[in-house]
């Protein structure tokens, strides 16, 4: 089951956290990974480890809000059976103390760096007859989250443009959802309280970890597995859902 094995699959942001997992989890399954990363040591090192297990990756220097270094690279691909959309960046701080310059970066990476890839690889799906885009939306995009107004924006949009997407393209033979992770414990979440908490960072960590209902932050490969799940065969009937990996965060935290 879940085997993705001739298929083609490009992940945007694949050199760490969730897209790491994601990237990984895909080349064990049998698909040819495609890793698209602004850091090009982080995507070296993943496609290394992908390698070593026996997986077949290629990664490619890749900036997702240049639409047309998106599209180029995408045609160099030439076949793409399946997109994650997973590359972007965080901000903390309310709308007064968000500037526009940092509404701008958050904007341009995680809503116009989406668009772009969509816009990239669906002519590319149709013209192969079909396939599954899964984007990386958030549990801000449902709830209100405190301090995070450019962040949660960009995720909001993220789980709009993916339903529209399936709208759209359902008689194309393409899947489209959103997959919205509470706090996962990755290397930027240890970067994040390290910069912010300094000398406080166990008692943040566990501040954090207490805020899922469950207890604890997930895990990359728990959001990987879910990612493999709407991407696979089995998943065939689902389109135009967003799926909450939360711990419990939106229906238990009351």
């Amino acid at each position: 089951m879940f085997s993705l094995k001739n298929k083609s699959a490009v992940i945007t942001g694949g050199g760490s956290g969730i897209g790491k997992a994601i990237s990984k989890l895909f080349a064990k399954q049998g698909a040819t990974v495609h890793i698209v990363e602004l850091n090009t040591d982080a995507a070296q090192q993943t496609l290394d480890e992908i390698k070593a297990e026996g997986g077949l990756a290629f990664a490619y220097s890749g900036d997702v809000t240049n639409q047309q270094q998106i599209v180029e690279l995408f045609a160099g691909i030439g076949k793409v059976d399946i997109l994650v959309n997973n590359a972007g960046i965080a901000h903390v701080g309310n709308v007064e103390k968000t500037a526009e310059a940092d509404f701008e970066r958050v904007y341009n990476v995680n809503v116009k760096g989406a668009y772009n890839c969509f816009y990239a690889a669906i002519p590319l799906m149709k013209n192969s007859g079909g396939g599954v885009i899964v984007s990386m939306a958030s549990i801000a995009s449902s709830v209100g989250i405190a301090d995070r107004f450019a962040y949660s924006m960009s995720k909001g949009a993220i789980h709009a443009m993916s339903m529209s997407i399936a709208r759209d393209y359902l008689h194309d033979n393409i899947r489209s959802n959103s997959i919205s992770p509470a706090r996962v414990h990755t290397p930027f979440v240890d970067g994040f309280i390290a910069k912010n908490y300094a000398g406080q960072e166990e008692e943040m960590f566990d501040k954090l970890s207490k805020s899922q209902p469950i207890g604890r932050m997930g895990k990359p490969d728990e959001i990987a597995a879910l990612a493999l799940y709407l991407c696979s065969e089995e998943a065939g009937f689902i389109t135009g859902s967003d799926y909450a990996i939360d711990g419990g965060f939106i229906r238990l935290n009351n």
